[in-house]
């Protein structure tokens, strides 16, 4: 299970040019099965996403095909988590 914090930086002003590519990027993410949550990072720092059922080689590959990281709009930091005990509701991270 991954985090991904995808923070601002300072090309931030430039993200209205490549929202419609980042918003199909995370749409590819949940028709993928890889993305569980995407949302905004407080106060608009920018976003975070959560991530299961891939590697990290390929959730970097991925990262990286966002345009909002390949115009440095955003920075990314990918976080692993080994899952070692879940709410029933989310068992299936465990596996």
């Amino acid at each position: 299970m991954f985090v991904i914090l995808l923070k601002f930086s300072r090309n931030k002003g430039q993200a209205s040019q490549f929202m419609e590519g980042h918003k199909e990027w995370i749409k590819r993410g949940f028709d993928d099965g890889v993305f569980l949550l995407v949302g905004n990072l407080q106060p608009n720092l920018g976003g975070g996403i959560v991530a299961h059922n891939t590697s990290l080689s390929d959730l970097q590959s991925r990262v990286n095909d966002d345009p909002f990281v390949a115009e440095n709009i955003v920075s990314a930091e990918i976080l692993e988590i080994a899952p070692a005990r879940a709410d029933e509701r989310l068992e299936f991270l465990l596996g």
